[in-house]
């Protein structure tokens, strides 16, 4: 495959990226729900992390669409992001700002899923893939709106609580 430099190919580099990312990201939503201070934060965790799993067995069924086995690639930039996380967890634990900081990793990582999925929902249209776009279509709408309650729980809360 490293000599097959089509559409096709990146497409399923990029799904193969995301796969690994998913994964990723199913492992540490619980370690962040664990550390939220906020009841409310704990609960939308607990939200994205069951959305998580269902992202997963969408992009199992994209593999299948497009007749690949389900594996991913390594993906150095979401293992970057959830480093990044980890650290705020580590350095603010127990602190007023711990909350508005595991709010900024969590969504340092639905703008990444957010711009992978744009990315594979473009090029699944320009592919023909309409049964694998309306699957990648349901997914970055979901990442959008967890975008949105994220941003608006900061805002709304978890921000001012820090300030306090």
């Amino acid at each position: 495959m490293a000599d097959d430099k089509t559409l096709r190919a990146l497409f399923l580099h990029q799904l193969k990226d995301t796969y690994f990312a998913e994964n990723a990201i199913l492992k540490a939503l619980p370690k962040m729900a664990q550390a939220a201070r906020s009841d409310a934060l704990r609960g939308a965790f607990g939200v994205h992390l069951e959305e998580t799993r269902a992202q997963v067995k969408r992009l199992d069924q994209v593999f299948r669409i497009v007749g690949e086995k389900p594996e991913g690639v390594t993906c150095q930039a979401i293992q970057g992001i959830i480093a990044e996380g980890e650290e705020v967890m580590r350095e603010f634990a127990g602190g007023e700002a711990l909350d508005a900081g595991l709010i900024a990793a969590a969504q340092a990582v639905e703008h990444y899923e957010i711009t992978r999925y744009g990315t594979l929902l473009a090029w699944a249209r320009q592919l023909g893939l309409s049964e694998a776009e309306d699957l990648i279509k349901e997914t970055l709408v979901e990442e959008e709106n967890t975008d949105e309650v994220l941003s608006e729980l900061a805002e709304d809360a978890v921000n001012p609580a820090a300030v306090a």
